[in-house]
């Protein structure tokens, strides 16, 4: 729906004007075309006005095509806080903490596949526990899980889950320094000590799926993908420790904003000055919950390479399983930028939003480092996926940042409404993609038609150049929890 107030900059860039809304410190920008325009809610049009009036805030206060509406933060959203007069908010991570998506490419094509995907949805869906409350395989005692939230996918690596090579090709090698477990309440270790290795509900998945086109075959190349080649795409976070984290912290928050006297147009913005103990204290939960997420995707990969190895009868170098990337997109990092031509560190909120950033950056695989960091987008269970680069157009404009996935444009409510009376799986079905869940309502919840078409999201991002689009991936079979 067409929002009043709003300015186009270009084809690909609308603007909420400083004025917009009182109390801004700067304006807003969306990224977003005149297709995905007709869905932008007004709840998360103010949404991103509204962190435009936050303490500190530099350049503009973001979001990507994916936006709807959020707690607080748009989901989508993207900014930036100087670390002397910003702030940090949970709302601008969300409560699944480092939410993310991890790549695996094969040496598979889909004809050798095809034949045994039911038996391989099958087996995955077993093998990996999905679904609300699901428990693990993987029992922590209370030292484990101290050493996990210190170590990341590290512990998982250690542990017998994958090699070292894994920490390669993972966002931050896995673990971000400064996480205290000693700032986690016992409800939030109550919560994670049965849940690592654990899928998780809602549009969590792991999906198998192949090669459909590929746009850039230098780049393709690099990454190791093929035409008609099968990849696996696994999605999760830091599943009810992270939430309780979240949880936990927003209570401290709401208290900081009256301690600290900051003036908020939504209590769902809660945050303290970033260098208060409040906000340190958040930030070293933060970062614990982070790792955890880690480890938990790096888990269900040791388990994914297992299945197929069973299903297909085959050894590790015949199935080829590995790693390209894993990426967060529900997270908070101090980084460094280059602001009015000056290199600052910033804290940057990514909620719903992936970092994409450009070729030379120091903290890419060496191997990567030329064409820039993969950036992995899911679409919906019945479309497709992409696979894009980070640019330096995006490390100019967007703090190194792009969008996440295809973004909701139906309630869960809604969707489940829409699907009374049909079988989703079976539409699946007849379109070749084989799809098992924890239930019913959740393959409702997640249907196509909840979900604006990955492809036009995709191509707002490729066209504005804040990420550029290498191959297209389609699914033959989902996991969802």
């Amino acid at each position: 729906m067409a929002v009043e107030g709003l300015r186009r900059i270009d084809d690909m860039r609308l603007e909420i004007p400083k004025g917009f809304k009182s109390g801004m410190r700067t304006n807003g920008i969306i990224y977003v075309d005149e297709i995905l325009e007709k869905d932008l809610e007004i709840q998360a049009v103010e949404q991103v006005a509204n962190v435009a009036t936050l303490p500190g805030i530099v350049s503009s206060s973001l979001a990507m095509p994916d936006i709807h509406t959020g707690y607080g933060f748009t989901i989508g959203g993207v900014a930036a806080f100087d670390l002397k007069e910003g702030i940090i908010s949970p709302g601008g991570v969300g409560y699944d903490i480092n939410c993310g998506v991890r790549l695996l490419r094969s040496n598979l094509k889909k004809e050798e596949v095809i034949p045994r995907i039911k038996d391989l949805v099958e087996v995955l869906y077993n093998q990996i526990p999905s679904g609300v409350g699901s428990k693990g395989k993987i029992r922590l005692n209370s030292e484990d899980e101290r050493k996990l939230l210190l170590k990341g996918a590290r512990w998982a690596v250690e542990n017998g889950f994958g090699s070292e090579e894994d920490l390669v090709y993972t966002e931050s090698g896995g673990c971000i320094d400064g996480a205290d477990p000693d700032l986690i309440s016992q409800k939030a270790y109550e919560r994670g000590r049965a849940q690592q290795g654990t899928l998780g509900s809602g549009n969590h998945f792991t999906e198998i799926q192949y090669v459909d086109e590929i746009y850039d075959e230098k780049a393709a190349n690099r990454l190791g993908l093929f035409k008609d080649q099968i990849t696996v795409m696994i999605h999760t976070g830091s599943r009810g420790f992270g939430h309780q984290v979240c949880t936990d912290f927003l209570d401290v928050m709401q208290k900081a904003v009256q301690k600290y006297n900051i003036e908020l147009p939504d209590r769902e913005l809660a945050c303290a000055p970033f260098e208060s103990p409040e906000a340190k204290d958040y930030l070293a939960a933060m970062r614990a919950a982070a790792n955890y997420a880690w480890a938990n995707r790096q888990c269900i990969m040791h388990w994914v390479k297992e299945s197929f190895m069973s299903v297909l009868n085959a050894g590790p170098k015949t199935i080829g399983l590995s790693l390209i990337y894993d990426v967060a997109h529900n997270i908070a990092k101090v980084e460094e930028h280059t602001v009015n031509n000056q290199k600052i560190k910033l804290i940057v909120h990514r909620k719903g939003s992936t970092r994409a950033f450009p070729p030379g950056h120091p903290e890419l695989p060496a191997s990567y480092r030329d064409i820039g960091q993969p950036v992995l987008i899911p679409g919906d269970m019945g479309r497709a996926s992409f696979v894009l680069l980070g640019t330096e157009k995006a490390m100019r404009e967007t703090f190194g940042s792009t969008c996440h996935g295809a973004g909701r444009v139906m309630s869960r409510h809604q969707a489940i409404k829409r699907a009374k009376g049909r079988a989703i799986w079976r539409e699946m079905a007849d379109k070749g993609i084989i799809v098992r869940s924890a239930g019913r309502e959740t393959l409702a919840e997640e249907m196509s038609e909840a979900y604006k078409d990955i492809s036009n999201v995709v191509d707002v991002v490729h066209n504005a150049g804040i990420s550029k689009k290498v191959a297209k991936l389609k699914p033959i079979g989902v996991i969802k929890g």
